[in-house]
């Protein structure tokens, strides 16, 4: 008997913030999306075995891995459409991760 067995990944896009990027250091688009991977039996998928948010810049191509307090705080970004995009790292425009090459934003805040 053969059994045919293996993994697919599925995308999902969740958003797109404007923000500089940490590689590049230009202001892009950066997409922001989820992305897992399931097992498949017979191309059938059964389960999903990781589950990770990526965020991809569209200038330069790199995708940087999202902690799961990264991830949340971009979707209380990307659930609001009235509010200017800013860095994860909140008002601050701290980089993501904390690093000196990580992404700040550059758009002003408003404050009501």
């Amino acid at each position: 008997m053969i059994l045919v067995w293996g993994f697919k990944s599925y995308v999902r896009l969740l958003g797109v913030l404007t923000l500089v990027c940490g590689n590049c250091q230009n202001p892009a688009a950066q997409r922001v999306v989820e992305q897992v991977r399931k097992f498949t039996l017979f191309w059938i998928p059964l389960f999903p075995v990781k589950r990770q948010t990526l965020m991809t810049c569209t200038y330069c191509g790199v995708a940087t891995a999202l902690t799961k307090e990264q991830a949340e705080q971009l979707a209380g970004h990307l659930a609001a459409p009235g509010m200017p995009p800013t860095a994860p790292g909140g008002p601050t425009g701290q980089a993501l991760g904390g690093g000196a090459a990580g992404a700040t934003s550059t758009l002003p805040t408003t404050q009501d």
